[in-house]
């Protein structure tokens, strides 16, 4: 399983994108942890949309800073391998498969 861990603050014209992004990969062992930290704009609004997928998790923190909410993603992290990514990214739909080729699994 792939642990995909987003910080963000104050991302709401971009979060959306990136939440869809790993939605719509062809892989379906993930999990999205989402990490808050302290936005004042619709951020967390626009995230709880998703929070139907059970693998879609939102932790709200006060703000911290950008290392400080991976650290909290990392303590919420279920999966075997990690990935990061910022609010502005999305992924190709095969990012996991292709890593996995290249892992040898």
């Amino acid at each position: 399983m792939y642990s995909i861990i987003v910080p963000v603050y104050n991302g709401e014209n971009v979060i959306e994108r990136c939440i869809q992004s790993v939605v719509k990969m062809n892989y379906s062992h993930w999990e999205l942890i989402i990490v808050n930290d302290g936005s004042t704009d619709n951020t967390e609004d626009i995230c709880k949309k998703y929070l139907a997928d059970k693998r879609i998790k939102l932790i709200n923190q006060e703000n911290g800073g950008v290392s400080r909410a991976r650290n909290r993603g990392l303590q919420a992290v279920v999966g075997e391998y990690i990935l990061f990514l910022d609010v502005d990214d999305q992924v190709d739909s095969n990012i996991c498969e292709v890593f996995d080729r290249e892992m040898g699994d």
